[in-house]
C-alpha cells in the first residue's frame, strides 16, 4: 500500500481528520496532501507511524465492527487511559496505549 492509499484509507474509511493524521504522524497537513496528490513518500519514522496507525485502524474495526462505533469510542474519555480520550492519545502518537486499551476491551475489561 502506498502512502497515498494509506492516507485515503485512514481519512475515508477510518474517519480520521486531516488534523488528527497530521498530529499523529507528526507531519504538516501540506506534507500529507503531497503524499496524497504528488506521490511523495514519508520518511522512515513517519512510515512506521503510518503503519502503526493502519494497524490500529484495523484493530478498531475488528473490535467494533463499524467505523461509527469505533469513532465514538475514540472520542469518549477512557478510564483505562486515565480519563484521556483515545483520539488524544492517537494525536500524540501513543498508539501503544490505545492498542492496550483495545486489547483490554477485547478481553472483557470494561473500564
Amino acid at each position: 500500500m502506498t502512502a497515498a492509499q494509506a492516507v485515503e484509507r485512514l481519512m475515508r474509511g477510518g474517519g480520521f481528520s486531516a488534523r488528527e493524521l497530521s498530529d499523529a504522524l507528526n507531519a504538516t497537513p501540506r506534507t500529507i496532501e503531497r503524499w496524497r496528490t504528488e506521490g511523495t513518500h514519508p520518511q522512515r519514522e513517519t512510515r512506521r507511524r503510518l503503519a502503526d496507525l493502519l494497524d490500529l485502524d484495523r484493530h478498531l474495526l475488528e473490535t467494533f465492527g463499524e467505523q461509527d462505533a469505533a469513532r465514538a469510542w475514540l472520542g469518549a474519555p477512557s478510564r483505562y487511559l486515565g480519563g484521556l480520550r483515545p483520539i488524544e492519545a492517537v494525536r500524540v502518537g501513543r498508539f501503544d496505549r490505545v492498542e492496550a486499551a483495545l486489547e483490554a476491551l477485547d478481553s472483557g475489561v470494561f473500564l
